[in-house]
């Protein structure tokens, strides 16, 4: 009943964020964003976070994120996008698919080849109309919103003081840390991100204390060290997309939700709605929960992939698709961008625990989305093989 209290308390303050919710100087209104609370929410406590679920209790989750945790509703697109069918995939590379997905789990997979449907599949009782959760796949998202607010001038530059958005943050570890070093995860910043131990930050800072007035995300981060010079080393960290998503909030005066309904979810054309999970004092949770149907998170991608439809500045999504983070002799020709993976041969992604991910390949103008269940939060062996996919449908697409 506490956890619910708080929510209530703090998630009439949060939807004053989306009174901005109308694209300026558009002749049409973005999709309208309301408030959703679930009768019971679920705990947030680590030892029964998502991350020790059972696979069932995983499984109908993932497809019903919005009955469990309270978020913002974003309605679908005024003009959805429509995607048509192309040229099927070939046999080969479509078989591979279908033991990719029989394989690791999959529920949904959807290929974009210059805009058109090739391939479009779904598994364990999911289907076109349903929504799956995202996990860090959102983290591209909150990305791009930087990069909207950056060319809207609400951000100056990446080279930002963080500091200068939040002053919150003076004085604790992220104090001379700057925006672009907060996207890219090398603020220098101590982290935990072990998804099998209850006791590491990722599993324990949704469930800190709300303090009055207080974002989670500035909370946590004051409990943490410095381990390195910003800019010089790179660990990934679920809380420095929390700390973006409340960057972006805060110099646009406007939820992440409700940001996300003029610059992506309209100008992407999204079908289904979305639904952006909220942390216990109502912010968006920047580097997690978004639910989409498997073919707005292709959408999602595409419109990427075309370049941002000016909502970003020209070349944004070249420079933050690109390897701002080389991986080395640990990972040769791979690294890490702006909230984007990046591949060898020019190619990015957004991934998510559990199987979530959207991968671009600019050179052969192709989008794969895929949704999933896999049995671990993370799997080399399951990232892969869908790299492997990815590779044999770009040789192969027509």
């Amino acid at each position: 009943m506490r956890v619910r209290a708080i929510l209530v308390s703090t998630l009439a303050i949060a939807l004053a964020g989306c009174a901005g919710s109308y694209a300026e100087g558009s002749s049409l209104p973005a999709p309208a964003v309301t408030q959703s609370m679930p009768e019971t929410p679920a705990s947030l406590e680590p030892s029964d976070n998502v991350l020790f679920w059972t696979d069932d209790r995983r499984s109908a989750a993932f497809r019903d994120m919005e009955s469990l945790f309270p978020g913002l509703e974003v309605a679908p697109a005024n003009h959805t996008r429509s995607l048509d069918e192309g040229t099927s995939l070939d046999a080969a590379s479509a078989a591979q698919a279908r033991e990719f997905m029989a394989d690791t789990a999959v529920s949904g997979l959807m290929v974009l080849k210059d805009g058109n449907v090739v391939f479009e599949e779904y598994g364990l009782g999911f289907d076109a109309d349903h929504r799956w959760t995202s996990f860090s796949v959102a983290k591209s998202f909150t990305s791009t919103l930087l990069g909207a607010a950056i060319d809207d001038g609400y951000i100056a530059s990446v080279d930002q003081p963080v500091t200068e958005i939040i002053p919150a943050l003076a004085g604790t570890a992220y104090d001379g840390v700057s925006v672009g070093q907060i996207a890219s995860m090398t603020s220098g910043v101590a982290w935990n991100e072990d998804y099998t131990d209850p006791g590491s930050d990722v599993a324990k800072m949704l469930a800190i204390t709300p303090v009055a007035g207080e974002s989670q995300a500035v909370t946590y981060a004051r409990t943490l060290k410095r381990e390195a010079p910003a800019g010089e080393k790179w660990v990934y960290k679920t809380l420095e997309t929390n700390l973006l998503g409340l960057i972006v909030e805060e110099a646009t005066g406007k939820s992440l939700a409700a940001y996300a309904a003029e610059k992506i979810v309209e100008p992407a054309g999204f079908e289904g709605g979305m639904f952006w999970m909220q942390d216990l004092t109502g912010r968006n949770i920047g580097g997690c929960c978004i639910s989409l149907r498997l073919s707005d998170y292709a959408r999602f991608g595409q419109f990427v992939l075309e370049g941002g439809d000016g909502v970003v500045t020209d070349g944004w999504f070249s420079t933050a698709g690109s390897p701002i983070v080389e991986f080395g002799s640990r990972a040769p020709g791979y690294g890490y961008g702006y909230q984007w993976w990046t591949y060898p041969g020019g190619i990015y992604g957004a991934q998510g625990i559990f199987g979530q991910a959207i991968t671009i390949v600019p050179s052969q103008n192709l989008v794969v989305a895929a949704v999933s269940n896999w049995p671990t939060a993370t799997s080399s062996d399951n990232r892969a093989a869908f790299q492997a996919l990815v590779r044999q449908i770009a040789m192969n697409a027509k």
